[in-house]
């Protein structure tokens, strides 16, 4: 939701800033309807909150040269000259907040990069997890174990007839017949570990689990963990599971442009999201024997595009058997450390623009330009633009103000004052001469939202309702409701101002809950749950409607969207919605529709 200057605002910055207060908000959302009924907020989410980046660390018994002896792969990585600081120091040159180390992995062995008294794969004798741990510990960091739900992969990498695992030992450990090749069996042997782990390492900060397995679920593992370990996070990949404190994405292609990763997400804020890509142009998640490039132009731009969506970006590196990175990605992260230490205020305590923490718009401007914003968690009225591709022509970029008086804009990295031209909605940056090759970042200073009726002054009904969304949810400038408009369509909205009033413009920020194109991703039809076809009524009474002002076509794009009416006074204005993008061979999205906020302006900023 797009917030508006109310004592709501207060209320956001408040919850980033007291613990108590997100305590008091989580009692509450037990009570309500919340994205997938999760838990939205705890402390123990800080780091997760705080962080825009991780360090995703595939690295196991088939990183080449593949192994098939336990000892033998831990004798090569410790002769290697094997050193956790190296993998933190490379995660701290991306400028990220944690690490994720995947060894018990499906395709890479089912590895255990630690001592266990659990039989069944392979488990080292030396402690690299621990190390891992300290080491990170030591600069600030923290570590996040990957768990995997598949033993379907038992068989790869091996001669025929052999398995990565060993039935029999830990059958005869736990004192009855266990399959380790069934997802039953599997998952009584994954439970034990998760339970082992998480006693033997105080200092783990949480799971990052690659899909549920159906053990877990039916013996409560995650609510053990709850009760055993509050202190922990558990991230899920690909789906949206509740107990979960974040959703991860996996590796989404197809965006345009290409590193606009957020096009491809479906979770709305305020839940924990991330996306997740290998660096590694070709080739697999973990190191297959080749040094495969880096694209810098779509790493960076998917690091600076998740940040302007308030989103976390787990960069995949294929670490080697000694744990160095090949000489390309090594390469990357020299070149990253410097470049994001230049604009580093413009990602980092900052939330994403255009969304539910307010801030300019994001998405396509003039001529081709395309880029995101990032808003100050603790000033509001910094923010930043980030232009990721430049106009095709030209030397300016005009972005929707969204009601924000600039009062300065600066070339972030040189200091320059830039000409500025402000009305109509919009803002023009004017001038630029030195475009970055892969963010040109402006510093926006702002007097505050002007223009805009307060929520006191406008009710909303609608022609249609789910249980639990009702309209009014529209304008309460609350991120936590929204409005579902259920199976009805056309659906009409109607906003009432408490007598007719000058309305430049109605603002329609919808929920951020599908991606913005058709798509297909692991087997799963996605489309875009966004308003299409319109229409705008005007009316003094509520009765006699007339003709109306405006008919148009909303594009399917994230954060608020605006359309100009310029009526010289209305008491009501009726929104028709008469078409969504979704097609049907998307069911899940298909004729639905969720809108957070919407707001009516009288005046553009001049």
């Amino acid at each position: 939701m797009f917030v508006l200057p109310s004592p709501s605002r207060r209320k956001i910055t408040a919850l980033t800033a007291a613990a108590a207060l997100v305590l008091a908000l989580c009692a509450a959302l037990a009570a309500r309807a919340t994205p997938a009924r999760a838990e939205l907020f705890n402390p123990r989410q800080k780091f997760l909150r705080t962080a825009n980046a991780g360090l995703f660390l595939h690295w196991g018994m088939r990183t080449a040269p593949a192994h098939t002896d336990c000892a033998a792969w831990e004798k090569d990585v410790t002769d290697g000259g094997w050193d956790p600081r190296y993998w933190v120091d490379e995660a701290r040159k991306l400028h990220a907040q944690y690490l994720v180390l995947a060894s018990f992995h499906s395709r890479l062995g089912y590895a255990r990069a630690w001592p266990s008294t659990i039989p069944g794969t392979c488990s080292t004798k030396r402690d690299f997890l621990g190390e891992l741990i300290k080491a990170a510990d030591a600069e600030g960091l923290r570590v996040v174990l990957y768990m995997t739900d598949d033993p379907k992969w038992y068989w790869e990498g091996l001669p025929e007839g052999q398995s990565w695992m060993d039935s029999a030992a830990y059958s005869a450990y736990k004192g009855k017949a266990v399959d380790l090749h069934t997802r039953e069996g599997f998952g009584e042997f994954s439970y034990d570990n998760f339970i082992e782990v998480m006693h033997d390492y105080p200092k783990l900060s949480g799971f990052w689990i690659d899909n549920d397995n159906e053990y877990w679920e039916d013996h409560g593992l995650y609510e053990r963990i709850r009760e055993e370990r509050p202190d922990m996070t558990l991230s899920n990949n690909n789906e949206d599971t509740p107990i979960m404190d974040m959703v991860s994405h996996e590796q989404k292609t197809g965006m345009t442009p290409p590193y606009d990763y957020p096009q491809a997400v479906w979770t709305p804020q305020p839940r924990l999201t991330e996306g997740e890509w290998k660096l590694p142009t070709k080739g697999a998640w973990w190191y297959d024997g080749t040094d495969a490039d880096v694209d810098t132009r779509i790493t960076l731009g998917r690091l600076i595009a998740n940040a302007g969506s308030s989103i976390k970006s787990l960069m995949a590196e294929t670490a080697m058997v000694n744990g160095r990175f090949p000489s390309k990605q090594e390469a990357f992260n020299d070149f990253a450390d410097g470049y994001l230490d230049e604009i580093w205020e413009s990602i980092h305590g900052v939330q994403g623009g255009g969304y539910m923490y307010g801030g300019l718009q994001p998405g396509f401007w003039n001529d081709g330009a395309h880029g995101v914003t990032t808003i100050g968690e603790k000033n509001p009225n910094r923010q930043y633009v980030h232009v990721l591709t430049r106009p095709e022509t030209g030397d300016s970029v005009t972005i929707r103000d969204n009601g924000y008086k600039i009062r300065r804009v600066t070339n972030l990295r040189t200091g320059e004052r830039m000409r500025v031209e402000q009305g109509g909605g919009s803002f023009t940056i004017k001038g630029i001469t030195g475009w970055d090759d892969y963010d040109t970042v402006f510093r926006v200073d702002t007097a505050g939202r002007h223009g805009i009726y307060p929520s006191a002054m406008v009710t909303a009904t609608a022609s249609a309702s789910t249980d639990g969304h009702p309209a009014a949810s529209l304008v309460d400038h609350d991120y936590l409701t929204w409005w579902d408009k259920g199976d009805a369509l056309p659906v009409t909205i109607d906003l009432r101002l408490p007598h007719p009033l000058p309305v430049k413009y109605l603002a329609v920020n919808q929920r951020e809950w599908s991606p913005t194109y058709n798509r297909e991703t692991f087997g799963r039809p996605e489309d875009s749950a966004r308003i299409k076809d319109y229409k705008v009524y005007v009316s003094d009474d509520g009765m006699h409607w007339g003709e109306p002002v405006k008919t148009g076509v909303m594009e399917s794009e994230r954060g608020a969207r605006f359309i100009d009416l310029n009526v010289r006074h209305a008491r009501y204005v009726r929104l028709e919605v008469d078409s969504i993008w979704a097609a049907e061979t998307a069911p899940r999205f298909y004729n639905k529709l969720q809108i957070d906020e919407m707001w009516l302006g009288h005046s553009y900023v001049r």
